[in-house]
């Protein structure tokens, strides 16, 4: 199996460390890019600036309520962009507002997963996205 490679986009330093140690206790063969806020993320995916070297990731994880471009702002940039409209975006969100689940399927995620409180919930939903995207779903890099 391809290692997947996992773009983070998110704000929360306690929320990023949480996921950067649930991935990495998930065992599965992954690179983790860490960008922390929308307009960041949008300059990784379309490598401009000191991510004009980086690779696309294979999936995104994507929060919604982040400083300078919100997440649905940046779901807008990449379902519009043909270079990278393909890649699938999980948002994971504190948010459960009906209005950011219903914009954000609006606006093509793939997924909306409202990030849990206590710690275990949280690596279980972790663990959960990593065995889906590798071990059930194709993703467009395993297609080379």
């Amino acid at each position: 199996m391809l290692p997947i490679h996992i773009l983070l986009i998110e704000d929360s330093l306690g929320d990023v460390m949480l996921i950067k140690e649930a991935i990495e206790d998930g065992n599965i063969a992954h690179s983790l890019d860490i960008v922390n806020d929308g307009w960041e993320g949008v300059q990784f995916l379309e490598r401009k600036g000191i991510y004009k070297d980086k690779k696309l990731p294979d999936l995104i994880l994507l929060d919604i309520n982040m400083p300078k471009l919100n997440g649905h702002d940046v779901l807008d940039k990449i379902k519009n962009n043909d270079e990278i409209k393909h890649i699938p975006v999980i948002i994971l969100t504190t948010s459960s507002a009906e209005k950011d689940i219903l914009k954000a399927y609006q606006k093509h995620s793939n997924c909306y997963i409202v990030k849990p409180i206590e710690y275990n919930d949280f690596e279980r939903i972790i663990k959960s996205i990593e065995t889906f995207w590798t071990s059930i779903a194709k993703l467009p890099h395993q297609l080379k």
